[in-house]
C-alpha cells in the first residue's frame, strides 16, 4: 500500500510516498518563486498544477503503484476561473496585502465581533479571500463579472486532478464567508461580496474520497497545511500544541470548542480535520523565509548548515544585534501589514554569524510572544518544518520559551498528515486517531539550558512595539 502526501507551501512543494506504517518510500521537492510587485503577490495557476503533476509523475516512477493521495496547501491563496474552470487571472497568494481598504469595508459593515462569532476569525485582513474578492470586484470588474468558480489552491489542484469542484472545511475556515458553527457558507457575507453558493465548491470532509486521477489514483480531501502538519506531528487532542518553522511560522493548538469572542485577542479558530475538534492557529508571515532571503541575498555560497555553524560561535543575544523578521508585514500578536524588517544595533564587530543568529533568535522571540499570547499550560511543544532540522535553532527556541521542544522521527509532518488522510479515505488506515497513535513517533527533546535571553528579548520587544506602530511615514 502506497500513500502519497503532497504539501504545497508558499515557495516550495514537497511530495512524500509512505507505506501504511508511515515509512517513507520516495520523495520529491520543487522550489519556485512568486511574482511580486509591491503589495501584489501572485502566481500562475497553471504553474501550480504543472509542479504538482510533475511531483506525482516523479513519485510514480519511484514506487510500484500509488494507491491514494491527498494534498495540503497554504490557506487563502485564491484562484478565480470561468464556468469551465479556466483561470481568469493569476492566483492571488495569501501573503498579498492589496485589499486593505476592502478589509476595512467589511469590518465597518459587520464588526469584528460578528465576523468572529460566525467564522472564528478575529481580524478582518487584506489576506482573507472575502477581501480579495471585493478588491477584484472594485478594481477588475470585467474579471469579477466572469467568475464561475472560486477556488482555494488545494481545491484547484484537486479539481484539475479529478474534475470535481469541491473543498474541505479546514481550507475554507479563513475565507470569512464560511460559517464555522454550521459548517456551511455564510449567505449574508456572500451577498455583501456579490457572489453566490453556485460559485463555491461542494463541501466535503478531510479524508473523504473525492475522485480519482486519470491513472486511477484515489484522491482524498486534504487539510490546511498547518493542520495537516499537526496531524503528522500527532497534535489531535486538546491541550496539545505544535510549532512549524518553514517559510512562515505557525503555532497549532487543539481546542474542543470555539472560544468566546475576546476583543483583545487576534487568535483565529479553524476547523480541525478531526471531527468535533478545532485548531487555534497563530502565524507569522515570515520565519524561515527571512533566513532564506538573507542567505540568498548576502551569502548564496553558504549552506544553511554552514550558517548554523557560524551562528553557533556567536553568544546568545548576538552581541546586541537585533532583527525584526517582518519582510511581509506582521500578524499576531500585532497585526500590521505595513510592518517592515529591520537589523538594529549593527557595528563593525558584527559578522555573518551574528546576522544569521539574530534571525534565528528573532523567530524564537516571535514564538515566545505568540505562546505567551495563546496562554495555556503547554509544557512541551512539538516542532516541525525546516527549522526543526537545525539543532541550534531548536535549542534557541527551548531556551527562549522555557519549554521542552520535541522533534519527530518523521520530519515530513505535513506530507505524512496528508498521507494519513489519504489512507483513511481508502480504508487502509482505520482513523486519524489510530493512525497517529501507530505511526507518529518523537525523536529528540531539547530542554532549556538556562541561557539568559532576557535582555535580548526585551530589546526585541521594545523595537517591535515601536515599528509595529509605523504607519503613513510617521511615528505614532
Amino acid at each position: 500500500m502506497t500513500l502519497l502526501g503532497i504539501d504545497v507551501g508558499t515557495t516550495s512543494l514537497k511530495a512524500c510516498a509512505f507505506d501504511s506504517s508511515g515509512n517513507i518510500l520516495a520523495t520529491h521537492t520543487a522550489d519556485y518563486s512568486l511574482i511580486t510587485e509591491g503589495d501584489l503577490i501572485e502566481f500562475e495557476p497553471e504553474k501550480y498544477y504543472e509542479i504538482c503533476m510533475n511531483a506525482v509523475e516523479k513519485i510514480s516512477g519511484k514506487v510500484e503503484k500509488i494507491d491514494a493521495l491527498s494534498i495540503d496547501t497554504q490557506g487563502e491563496t485564491m484562484i478565480v476561473t470561468d464556468d469551465a474552470g479556466n483561470p481568469l487571472r493569476r492566483a492571488i497568494v495569501w501573503l498579498d496585502n492589496r485589499a486593505e481598504a476592502e478589509a476595512g469595508e467589511i469590518e465597518k459593515a459587520f464588526t469584528r465581533k460578528r465576523v468572529y462569532e460566525i467564522t472564528g476569525q478575529p481580524e478582518i485582513t487584506a489576506g482573507w479571500p472575502a477581501s480579495k474578492l471585493l478588491w477584484i470586484k472594485r478594481h477588475e470588474p470585467e474579471v469579477f463579472s466572469r467568475i464561475g468558480k472560486i477556488f482555494m489552491l488545494e481545491d484547484y489542484l484537486i479539481y484539475r486532478l479529478t474534475g470535481r469542484f469541491s473543498s474541505e472545511r479546514t481550507m475554507q475556515s479563513s475565507t470569512i464567508y464560511f460559517d464555522i458553527n454550521s459548517g456551511e457558507w455564510w449567505d449574508e457575507m456572500l451577498s455583501f461580496i456579490g457572489i453566490t453558493r453556485d460559485q463555491l465548491p461542494e463541501l466535503v470532509g478531510s479524508g473523504e474520497i473525492i475522485g480519482a486521477t486519470k491513472d486511477g489514483i484515489a484522491v482524498a480531501g486534504g487539510a490546511l497545511d498547518q493542520i495537516s502538519g499537526a496531524i503528522g506531528a500527532g497534535i489531535i487532542g486538546e491541550g496539545e500544541a505544535s510549532e512549524m518553522t518553514g517559510t512562515t511560522m505557525a503555532i497549532c493548538a487543539v481546542s474542543g470548542s470555539v472560544p468566546e469572542f475576546d476583543p483583545n485577542s487576534k487568535i483565529p479558530c479553524h476547523y480541525h480535520a478531526v471531527k468535533g475538534k478545532y485548531c487555534l492557529l497563530l502565524w507569522s508571515p515570515t520565519a524561515g523565509m527571512a533566513l532564506k532571503w538573507f542567505r540568498n541575498t548576502f551569502c548564496p555560497e553558504k549552506s544553511f548548515k554552514e550558517l548554523d555553524e557560524l551562528a553557533k560561535a556567536v553568544p546568545p543575544g548576538s552581541e546586541g544585534l537585533t532583527m525584526l523578521p517582518y519582510l511581509c508585514g506582521s500578524t499576531i500578536p500585532f497585526y500590521n501589514p505595513s510592518a517592515q524588517g529591520v537589523f538594529f544595533g549593527m557595528t563593525l564587530g558584527h559578522s555573518v554569524g551574528h546576522f544569521a543568529r539574530s534571525i534565528l533568535e528573532a523567530v524564537a522571540f516571535m514564538l515566545k510572544n505568540n505562546l505567551d499570547y495563546l496562554g495555556g499550560t503547554y509544557e512541551t511543544i512539538k516542532t516541525m518544518g525546516g527549522g526543526a532540522m537545525s539543532p541550534l535553532w531548536c535549542q534557541i527556541k527551548a531556551d527562549v520559551t522555557g519549554k521542552n521542544l520535541v522533534t519527530l522521527k518523521n520530519t515530513e509532518t505535513a506530507c505524512l498528515g496528508s498521507a494519513i488522510l489519504a489512507g483513511v479515505g481508502i480504508g487502509a488506515l482505520e482513523s486519524i486517531d489510530s493512525a497517529v497513535r501507530d505511526i507518529v513517533a518523537t525523536d529528540k527533546v531539547y530542554v532549556p539550558s538556562g541561557a539568559d535571553y532576557s535582555e535580548a528579548i526585551s530589546r526585541f520587544n521594545t523595537i517591535d512595539n515601536r515599528l509595529n506602530n509605523w504607519k503613513g511615514g510617521l511615528w505614532e
